[in-house]
């Protein structure tokens, strides 16, 4: 109950145009995030053969203003494998097959993904005006607290056709689906967040051995 209360303290402006109050908390929360830890869930839905795969870990995400933010997932189940997104390029090793993935997150598949659901964090209120075509669906529960449904529609062709984020009372997407143009479709959820910690940039760097096989 408290925290739907948190909500009524904007109550008149939200119920007024619930969607400007989300994309101008929004806008709030990304001038202000200098950094953001997290635990990440990651749900990848194959639609051609009708299946899920679940994937967790933790999130290292360090906003560039002007640029792409950097962002390390280190997947814990059901397997270690450790990436890292910097400049919009990812790398990828898997430990146990001493194997090192290079990419375009724009070109992604697989657990790369996350990457690029997780860059509407870094998008400022007239980014995501100019490229997306924005509507409120409605103000749902999501991973345990109230958040503002919203559905972006690229306005340019892209690999996917629409996106849903859940925003919390400060912003903060917690939660984001990314349906394809297949129909395929990935769902990021973020939780235990911690943000605005001192971050050093090298750790977006992953040792890897010189003699791990390498596929781009």
């Amino acid at each position: 109950m408290f925290l739907f209360n948190v909500f009524a303290v904007t109550k008149t402006n939200a119920q007024r145009n619930p969607k400007a109050e989300a994309l101008k908390r929004m806008d709030d929360h990304n001038k202000a995030l200098s950094s953001l830890k997290a635990n990440v869930k990651m749900e990848k839905y194959n639609e051609q053969i009708d299946t899920t795969d679940i994937t967790e870990g933790s999130v290292i995400y360090l906003p560039q203003r002007g640029k792409k933010p950097y962002v390390r997932i280190d997947w814990t189940k059901p397997a270690e494998e450790s990436m890292a997104v910097v400049n919009n390029q990812y790398i990828i090793y898997r430990k146990r097959l001493n194997q090192v993935m290079t990419g375009s997150v724009n070109q992604a598949s697989g657990n790369a993904k996350a990457g690029g659901a997780l860059a509407f964090i870094n998008m400022s209120k007239a980014e995501l005006m100019a490229n997306y075509e924005i509507m409120y669906v409605g103000q749902e529960t999501a991973l345990g607290v109230p958040t503002w449904h919203l559905q972006l529609t690229p306005k340019k062709r892209t690999s996917y056709k629409v996106a849903d984020l859940w925003v919390n009372k400060d912003g903060m997407p917690i939660k984001a689906k990314v349906t394809e143009n297949n129909n395929d479709i990935t769902t990021v959820e973020l939780s235990a967040i911690k943000e605005n910690e001192t971050i050093n940039a090298s750790v977006f760097s992953i040792d890897i051995p010189k003699d791990a096989k390498r596929i781009k």
